[in-house]
């Protein structure tokens, strides 16, 4: 299959703009202004790449989330982790951007410059071979992300024990969606009304996660994919639901996402972890049930166990002229915050959404103000 060719399908202008006309005619019912909360970075890079947010109605507006792991991630589990690369034959592991994002004082990437063997890979079973050319370090797996990436290290755990390997250890920081979805709609001041619900996560959950939020909460929500015309299609959709008077969890991404989950990722993922009591998020605050971690049996792989003694105790504050916490709430945008593009780039970056790749602070820099 020429997937170039099935990419430029969701890619295509005529369909973009007969989606454009679609909504902004239709957008005449809306008796309230629709704030579309896309949860997941990806959808933010989309939008701003491809102009969508200039394609909208003036009452139609898109507030982004916190669905980026490393734009979330708190500097307390940061220093965590430069603290457990910096211990005698430690190798730590991360994922791509997480290596950059600055703690209370360093970052992954600083230390490394300093000599500590701090890696990053594209595939956590890469870490298999690591672990198994150097029998005699400490390999410490700084897993993130959220239920789109934790079957992976649930089958990296699976792995590691048949081939008994005993020096892979787990700093586990997976966290779920729903329940900063739930955090944001409590939120009095929050004006989000509608959600564009990620579609990695969903092809794992299924999209039935989101029915409790959009009954509570009485908000549209619509599981949808990454290229420019899904996020039209689901956008059109969640004005039908408005116009309609519905307030239902429906699914853009047919083509992947099914109701219900997947099955096997659940299993594994239950296999081997189980909800926390709460996760700190950053600029947000603890979001209970938001997490997950080992389950006890397996405590013996918990590398915030194992070497709880090398942890910093005392927790740190986000950089006082930093708002990615507000952006992340949907209450600001980066070009809101008085030191982004000058003192905040992605080279010098003060703020966790700046760094990542998925961030919304690093999507506005990359693509420009939107008009």
């Amino acid at each position: 299959m020429d997937f170039n060719i099935l990419f430029d399908g969701f890619r295509d202008k005529d369909t973009i703009f007969a989606l454009k006309k679609k909504i902004t005619q239709d957008a005449n019912g809306l008796k309230e202004k629709l704030y579309i909360m896309e949860v997941c970075g990806g959808h933010t890079h989309t939008i701003m790449k491809y102009g969508i947010n200039q394609m909208m109605p003036d009452n139609i507006e898109f507030v982004h989330g916190p669905g980026c792991p490393v734009c979330i991630m708190p500097k307390n589990r940061i220093d965590a982790a430069i603290a457990l690369a910096q211990m005698k034959d430690a190798i730590l592991v991360t994922l791509g951007d997480m290596i950059r994002v600055p703690g209370s004082k360093q970052s992954l990437s600083q230390i490394r410059g300093d000599g500590a063997d701090v890696r990053f890979v594209y595939s956590p079973t890469e870490i298999l071979k690591i672990a198994a050319d150097n029998p005699a370090k400490n390999v410490i797996y700084f897993a993130i992300g959220f239920e789109t990436t934790t079957p992976m290290t649930a089958a990296l755990i699976e792995r590691g024990l048949a081939q008994g390997l005993k020096n892979i250890y787990y700093a586990i920081n997976h966290v779920t969606v729903p329940e900063p979805m739930c955090a944001i709609m409590d939120d009095s001041e929050t004006k989000v009304n509608a959600f564009l619900a990620p579609a990695h996560v969903s092809v794992i959950t299924g999209s039935k996660i989101y029915k409790p939020i959009s009954e509570k909460y009485k908000v549209p929500i619509v599981a949808a994919g990454f290229e420019p015309v899904d996020i039209m299609q689901a956008v059109s959709m969640l004005v039908a639901q408005k116009l309609e008077g519905r307030s239902e969890t429906e699914i853009e991404y047919l083509r992947s996402v099914k109701e219900e989950p997947n099955s096997k990722a659940v299993e594994m993922i239950n296999k081997y972890m189980e909800v926390d009591d709460f996760f700190v998020w950053r600029g947000i605050g603890p979001i209970p049930k938001s997490s997950l971690r080992l389950k006890e049996e397996y405590s013996h792989l918990d590398a915030y166990k194992v070497f709880a003694s090398a942890l910093p105790k005392e927790s740190a504050e986000d950089h006082k002229l930093c708002i990615c916490g507000e952006v992340l709430k949907g209450k600001a945008k980066p070009y809101d915050c008085k030191v982004f593009g000058k003192a905040c780039t992605p080279s010098t970056p003060l703020g966790s959404c700046m760094v990542s790749s998925e961030g919304a602070c690093a999507a506005y820099f990359k693509y420009g103000k939107a008009i």
